[in-house]
């Protein structure tokens, strides 16, 4: 599904990203997303009523945001951020309307587990979140636009990262306002 044929709702929706472990890439999209959707004075964005990350991974459950993560947001002005580390749980499926995948890998992995909770669980695809890149929101191109991770190198991934999320959430709000 292509961000274009995904059909903006006429109800608030819950937003979940999707990374490996939950320390780098899905915190920071939803430390920039919750920023973006949380005017001051309001509780959430009209159109978002949920936000939250995961990773398809257990190594850091329990765990914060890598320290980079969290200087990049702060270096940007998101200083309220708060997280810990869990996994993806299959149930998360029904709780949230979008989940954002960070890359391939990641979207192959929840793929698979959807393809299982839907033969274990007896439900419809349709009953469930949407699945998709969260790169399908990138304004650039029709291609996904894959969130490199950024763990094993230096701040300036992170950066790239920030600038990313910043970017695909601005698309992903465009595209829920023009319902």
């Amino acid at each position: 599904m292509s961000a274009s044929s995904a059909t903006p709702p006429s109800k608030p929706v819950s937003v979940l990203f999707v990374c490996l472990g939950n320390i780098c890439r899905s915190p920071m999209a939803e430390g920039v997303f919750q920023h973006l959707t949380k005017p001051p004075g309001e509780t959430h964005h009209p159109r978002v009523d949920r936000i939250d990350s995961c990773g398809t991974a257990g190594y850091h459950a329990g765990d914060p945001p890598d320290s980079r993560t969290m200087s990049t947001l702060s270096d940007n002005g998101i200083t309220a951020y708060r997280h810990e580390a869990r996994r993806f749980d299959p149930d998360d499926f029904r709780a949230f309307d979008y989940i954002f995948a960070m890359d391939r890998s990641n979207l192959s992995d929840l793929k698979r587990l959807r393809t299982r909770f839907v033969k274990h669980e007896a439900v419809a695809e349709e009953e469930l979140g949407k699945l998709l890149m969260w790169g399908e929101f990138n304004g650039r191109t029709a291609k996904a636009e894959e969130v490199i991770d950024p763990y094993y190198g230096g701040k300036d991934g992170f950066d790239i990262v920030f600038e990313q999320m910043t970017r695909f959430s601005k698309h992903f709000l465009k595209h829920l306002e023009d319902a």
